[in-house]
């Protein structure tokens, strides 16, 4: 060391690298601080030494950029960030911006970062140094410095400084960038988290865009401004794809009463579409069922009816979907609804409406077994709707087996002109039950599909007169006319028994008849039986019944009967042959008649012209005969005999 004091010929650089190869740093920084070898001196203290403070002496002694500038690197590299810009800004040095960047963001050394920066652009243009210039603004919270460099000129990447702010929730800077930038929807979302719900709903209409919308509206959802959110809303909705996903976020937050409220809303849109008249009414299915109904009935066409089905059958509002199946024409699932749901989905009009239209046939039956457990007042009325497609036999078998056949008697008397034996024998036995004999007699002339032989015998020993009357009716329905004359006389029915021996035009049954009131001592009967049955009684079996048993008092006026007709057609007999007699006279007559104007006509005729000559005619050879003389009529003065005239006329000279 007194060596490098006292000497000054000696070449400094060299011998002061001899000495830092030879470790004697501080002769080596003593050699390179005399020969005014400033950078070489720093260098030792920083790189040997290792004394950085030495160093920033010494920099600030000899106030050389190049100095400062290796002092800055080494406080960089030592993590003295703010040192080490101070450093740079001294030395003037922008060349290791990068680094510095990095170290400043590490550190958190923003402050001191803006002024290194503001340094470096003044040398450089480049877009690194400008981005970073307004995100470390935008840490240190110096807003108007962000507008003011903005609007200057610069090289900023502005939309990354805006998304690196957005992610670091610098959201007020960020607020700036986007702006300035006219990205609307980073800023409508930008504001959401500023809580600036109506700035973001501006910027999101602005935007224009769906994701914008659903982000500024669930935000609105979440701070519970239902206003700005209906609005964001209201262009969400009219997109299909993302109606459900709006409305499962207001539900997921029990937001219920404001989503109905928007989509009460949607409904008026220009572009309102089928998802919000079907998302509206699965909301009403689920939380206000009171509007469900009156929704359906006036948006039935513009409903996915299927959607909805599935929520009121989750939702078990069983009046409702019946009405659904029918706008669906699932008229077969309505009605098993409303059987399997009864009283809440039943109304007996609709029902009506429902059942005629059905494709399975076996839900005709089950409505008559639906009918006859819950509303048997009105079956009746169901079973004359159905009449047309129902099975009869059947019906009256179910009716049969549970006992309550009477319940359906106005249907089966409906439909009794079908002449259905099932529907006959049913009221048949109703009738003879109820003891309605008029109503009895009536089905058994009309409608004679049924077992007369068992009803006949099932009645014929009726406690009423009046049903054994009917038996004996039957009897002689059938063509069992001693049956039915045997029962009529066994219980005193004389009129009915003479009746019956008539219409059977069995002569031996009704002079049987006859010999029965005899016996009986029926004298009145007997002469009422003779004109009753007038066509088949013989005469003289009637006149001698009578006198045998000396009655012939109550045979005399058959007699005269008998002898008036037979005398009127003795006469008619005469009359007809008399009339024929000078229908042969008038005949003849006229027969004669023609015969002689024939035999008239036949002189009148001219005689037979002679042959030509040479012919054998009977004047050959002679003159010919003299004409006729002249006649009167239409051959006068021609030469010609007159016209006979027609048939039926005279001869014309005897006008």
């Amino acid at each position: 060391m007194d060596y490098i004091n006292r000497l000054d010929n000696f070449d400094g650089p060299a011998v002061g690298e001899v000495a830092v190869e030879a470790q004697l740093y501080e002769e080596a920084y003593a050699i390179f601080k005399k020969f005014n070898l400033n950078v070489q001196a720093v260098n030792v203290l920083l790189d040997n030494i290792r004394d950085i403070n030495r160093a920033v002496e010494f920099a600030f002694r000899v106030e050389e950029d190049a100095v400062w500038s290796q002092v800055a690197k080494a406080q960089l590299r030592e993590g003295l960030v703010s040192d080490a810009i101070e450093s740079f800004i001294r030395a003037d040095d922008a060349t290791q911006f990068l680094e510095v960047i990095k170290a400043a963001e590490d550190s958190d050394v923003y402050h001191d970062l803006v002024k290194y920066l503001l340094m470096v652009r003044e040398k450089a243009k480049e877009p690194k140094v400008d981005s970073e210039l307004i995100y470390a603004y935008a840490k240190i919270d110096r807003l108007g410095d962000i507008e003011e460099f903005i609007l200057m000129p610069n090289v900023a990447n502005l939309p990354n400084v805006g998304d690196r702010l957005y992610d670091e929730a610098l959201y007020e800077a960020a607020k700036i960038i986007y702006a300035f930038i006219s990205n609307w929807a980073k800023l409508a979302v930008t504001l959401v988290k500023l809580k600036q719900f109506q700035g973001a709903v501006d910027a999101a209409r602005k935007a224009n865009s769906a994701k914008t919308w659903k982000e500024v509206c669930f935000a609105c959802v979440d701070a519970e401004e239902f206003r700005l959110a209906q609005i964001c809303g209201l262009n969400i909705i009219v997109q299909v794809d993302d109606l459900e996903e709006v409305s499962e976020y207001y539900q997921n937050r029990g937001c219920f009463n404001e989503l109905i409220s928007l989509m009460e809303s949607g409904l008026g849109l220009e572009r309102a579409h089928m998802g919000i008249f079907t998302e509206l009414g699965v909301l009403y299915a689920r939380y206000r069922h009171e509007k469900l109904m009156e929704h359906i009935k006036l948006f039935s066409t513009r409903l996915n009816i299927p959607k909805l089905i599935r929520a009121c059958d989750e939702q078990q509002h069983w009046q409702e979907l019946p009405y659904l199946y029918i706008q669906y024409d699932e008229f077969d699932n309505a009605a098993t609804t409303v059987m399997n749901h009864s009283p809440e989905a039943w109304e007996h009009m609709q029902f009506k409406d429902i059942i005629v239209k059905v494709a399975n046939v076996e839900l005709y039956y089950k409505a008559v077994h639906f009918y006859l457990q819950e509303h048997p007042d009105l079956i009746n009325d169901v079973l004359n709707v159905l009449a047309l497609r129902v099975d009869h036999t059947r019906v009256v078998d179910i009716m049969r087996k549970a006992g309550h056949l009477r319940l359906v008697k106005p249907y089966m008397v409906a439909v009794q002109s079908n002449n259905v034996s099932a529907v006959n024998e049913a009221l048949n036995e109703i009738y003879v039950e109820e003891e309605d004999y008029d109503r009895l007699r009536e089905s058994i002339e009309l409608h004679d599909n049924f077992d007369q032989i068992g009803l006949a015998q099932k009645i014929e020993k009726h406690e009423l007169l009046e049903m054994r009357r009917v038996a004996a009716y039957i009897y002689k329905k059938a063509g069992r006319w001693k049956q039915s004359i045997a029962l009529s006389k066994k219980y005193n029915l004389y009129k009915d028994a003479m009746e019956t021996a008539s219409q059977s035009g069995d002569r031996e049954l009704a002079e049987e008849l006859l010999v029965y009131f005899i016996e009986q001592g029926k004298k009145e009967c007997f002469a009422s039986c003779l004109f009753v049955c007038y066509e088949l009684i013989r005469p003289d079996v009637a006149l001698e019944l009578a006198w045998m048993n000396n009655i012939i008092d109550f045979a005399f006026p058959y007699l005269l009967q008998f002898i008036r007709e037979y005398t009127g057609k003795v006469d008619e007999l005469i009359k007809d042959k008399i009339e024929a007699i000078k229908e042969e006279k008038a005949k003849e007559n006229e027969e004669k008649d023609i015969m002689k104007q024939q035999n008239m006509y036949a002189q009148l005729l001219p005689l037979a012209l002679p042959a030509p000559p040479g012919m054998g005619g009977g004047f050959a050879g002679g003159p010919p005969p003299p004409p006729p003389p002249p006649m009167g009529g239409m051959g006068m003065g021609m030469g010609m005999p007159p016209m006979p005239p027609p048939f039926g006329m005279p001869p014309m000279g005897s006008y």
